[in-house]
């Protein structure tokens, strides 16, 4: 059964730790790809940082006496005093100190580029390195499921016995990729085995762990497998003296035992069919201890004999626990480093806490670079580790090369450091006064400082950035000076307009409301000719108009109390717009709405904030011609206050499709008795009442227009501070 592509993908998604847990699923085609852990990346400066640390313990012994040297040479001789002597001298210091720090850093961190390198190829070739691992696993499952299918067991036992199955396994053993192939059962009798020994585990009481899984769950099972020795031994004496591997003892180490008395194997097991009573698993198994050639081949695959200076480039191993039990790491006399262990750090990491280890090792007798990674039983225990490393010396030689390289220019920054120390102080240090002073100028408020000549390169930017910022800075002072006189002169025009409109109002209003009030007295007599009645309704129609501009200069002038209470400026739209909504059908102007979301509440006075609304729409469906439309909107918008501060408030825009506002009028729109209406339409005083309104409300109400393509008014109210912070 082969696994879909979907479900290898998941399966590499999963990453290396899933890949190395036990799963029932066969392929010979398919491939994993793992991802390399890079945890322990930060270990890759650890040599240079211990000698930086060093370094950095050196100078602040150092310069504590270095400032005391200082300030004695100072007193004795005064000319030592000057800017330019202390530049030479902290350029020579600075030169002493730190010509260590190039050799070290520089070299380390071009080492430790070539070294990252390495460690990505490292685990590359670890990752192929389980692969083949695996696929060798699964291999083993296959042709034990091809022989399963084949062959009629039942049938052979039946026929010629125990023998007959010995013969059948040793057949399947020599065709296939097994040191040994076997049947049991579920109580763990072993029935026949490839050498003819099965009667030794007939009476066994433990059952094999891949049979038993084989058998619980009814799939083919592969995976890693340790065994006793003296199992095997009962199994395959000549296959247990294969697997027997002598200890190698670590300097200052005792050795407890002697050799092995384990054997780590890969090993698969299939479930077999048919109508047998008792259910039965076909098994193989294939030793690691001692398996030379095995790991021979995936260093051949992974390295293609690759030699430096005598030695392998790449070496393979694989670990029983912590010892090596098919490796070609060689030792110092060409023999194996067979029965020889990791080292502490590196066990415990990998097989205590089962994670990956890819850094550099002392491995037997020379330093590599590696990648370790554990190998899980068929439970998912850590019980061995797969290894792939390369040797260090190619990168070392790298370094060494890059260290002469950064001591040459160590020596040449210091011969510069004197000359340096003139240039510096006379390039350098004049026009940064200058700039400094030029600062404190700014700062004391004058906008106008010297910043002197201008200098080339670097210096010459930051004296064309400084002026550049005063210049900007003097912009914006006129800018908004200009702003300021206009909203006051806006602001005592408008006080004055008022009280002049204030007292011309109370003046007229009382004579107007008798005028009025006689003209309907006379329309309701009856001895009126038609003539008469049709010229003392003109009077009234006239007077009533009188009347409501005499109403309007009496708002415009009158400073009401502001109501103001915490209101939803779309409940605002939504309450004024079905005022309009039939003038707007009739005229046939379409009327949208596009709410903001998340709009907190304003700080308002209702009604007037309707008013104005209300006025401006007004006026929209007055610019705006049959077939036109008008939008308002609203939204949270960043803006310029009237105190001249940005701060976080709402928006309400009411925009239509008008015939637009000609920019000379534009400044003038909002002064009292301006109106681009026809006479008789309007009285001047709508958006003189809107302006006063919002400032009043502490916001600010803009305008944009293009002639022929329409209008677009802006109200801009703050929100309160604790409504802004939300």
């Amino acid at each position: 059964m082969t696994p879909s592509k979907s479900k290898m993908t998941a399966l590499s998604a999963a990453g290396p730790g899933f890949m190395q847990a036990p799963y029932f699923e066969t392929s010979t085609s398919s491939r994993r790809v793992f991802i390399a852990d890079d945890s322990r990346t930060a270990l890759l400066f650890k040599r240079a940082s211990e000698q930086k640390a060093a370094f950095v313990r050196a100078r602040q012994c150092f310069l504590p006496v270095a400032r005391v040297c200082m300030v004695f040479f100072s007193t004795r001789f005064p000319a030592l005093g000057s800017t330019r002597i202390k530049l030479i001298a902290t350029f020579l210091l600075f030169s002493f100190l730190t010509g260590g720090v190039p050799l070290l850093v520089g070299g380390g961190v071009l080492y430790n580029t070539f070294l990252r390198e390495a460690k990505i190829r490292v685990t590359q070739d670890l990752n192929a390195a389980r692969q083949m691992y695996d696929d060798h696993a699964e291999k083993m499952a296959l042709a034990l499921r091809v022989a399963a299918e084949g062959t009629n067991f039942h049938g052979i036992f039946q026929d010629s016995g125990t023998e007959g199955l010995g013969r059948a396994l040793r057949s399947i053993a020599e065709s296939g990729p097994f040191d040994l192939v076997g049947l049991a059962d579920a109580g763990g009798r072993v029935w026949a085995l490839s050498s003819g020994l099965a009667q030794n585990l007939r009476s066994a009481e433990k059952v094999l762990p891949s049979v038993e899984k084989a058998l619980k769950f009814h799939r083919p099972v592969r995976g890693t497998m340790v065994l006793p020795l003296s199992d095997v031994a009962l199994m395959d004496p000549a296959l247990s003296e294969r697997a027997r591997l002598p200890l190698k003892p670590a300097p200052a180490e005792a050795l407890s035992r002697r050799s092995l008395d384990e054997v780590m194997t890969l090993t698969a097991a299939v479930p077999l069919g048919g109508t047998t009573a008792t259910p039965a698993a076909l098994f193989g198994i294939k030793v690691l201890n001692g398996a030379s050639a095995f790991v021979g081949g995936i260093r051949e695959s992974l390295f293609r004999g690759t030699e430096h200076d005598g030695w392998n480039l790449g070496t393979v191993t694989i670990f029983l626990g912590d010892v090596r039990i098919a490796t070609n790491v060689l030792e110092e006399d060409g023999q194996r480093a067979l029965g020889t262990k990791v080292s502490p750090a590196v066990a415990r990491q990998v097989l205590e806490q089962g994670k990956r280890w890819n850094d550099r090792a002392f491995v037997v007798h020379d330093w590599y670079i590696t990648c370790y990674e554990p190998i899980t039983d068929l439970d998912g225990r850590p019980v061995g580790m797969l290894y792939v490393g390369v040797l260090e010396k190619p990168y070392a030689g790298v370094r060494n090369k890059a260290i002469l390289l950064f001591a040459a220019l160590s020596v040449l920054g210091m011969s510069v450091a004197i000359g340096l120390g003139y240039f510096l102080e006379w390039k350098i240090i004049a026009p940064i006064c200058r700039l400094s002073d030029a600062a404190a100028e700014v700062s004391k408020g004058n906008l106008h400082p010297d910043l002197g000549p201008l200098e080339k390169g670097e210096i010459g930017v930051v004296q064309k950035a400084f002026a550049s910022m005063l210049e900007a800075i003097r912009d914006r002072e006129t800018r908004q000076r200009r702003e300021t006189e206009s909203k006051l002169v806006m602001a005592q025009k408008l006080s004055s307009i008022g009280r002049l409109a204030a007292g011309v109002a109370h003046e007229v209003n009382n004579p107007l409301t008798g005028v009025l009030t006689c003209g309907h007295l006379l329309l309701e007599r009856d001895d009126l000719d038609d003539e008469a009645r049709e010229m003392l309704k003109v009077i009234v129609d006239a007077t009533e108009r009188v009347r409501r501009i005499v109403k309007s200069l009496l708002d415009f002038s009158r400073q009401t109390s502001l109501s103001m209470e915490p209101t939803d400026i779309n409940r605002v739209v939504l309450d004024t717009l079905p005022l309009v909504e039939n003038q707007a059908a009739i005229k046939g102007v379409a009327l949208r709405f596009e709410p903001g979301e998340g709009i907190p509440p304003v700080s308002m006075d209702v009604q007037q904030v309707k008013s104005v609304l209300l006025n401006l729409l007004i006026n929209a469906l007055d610019a705006t011609d049959a077939g036109g439309s008008i939008t308002v909107s609203s939204r949270v918008a960043l803006s310029m206050s009237r105190e001249g501060v940005k701060r976080l408030g709402v928006e309400l825009s009411v925009k239509d499709t008008g015939c637009g506002v000609p920019p000379e009028n534009l400044e003038k729109i909002f002064e009292p008795f301006f109106s681009t209406k026809e006479v008789g339409k309007g009285t001047g005083l709508g958006l003189a009442v809107a302006y006063g309104i919002v400032a009043r409300h502490g916001g600010v109400i803009r305008v944009q227009s293009q002639v022929g393509k329409g209008t677009e008014f802006t109200i801009w109210l703050p929100l309160e501070e604790q409504e802004a912070g939300r």
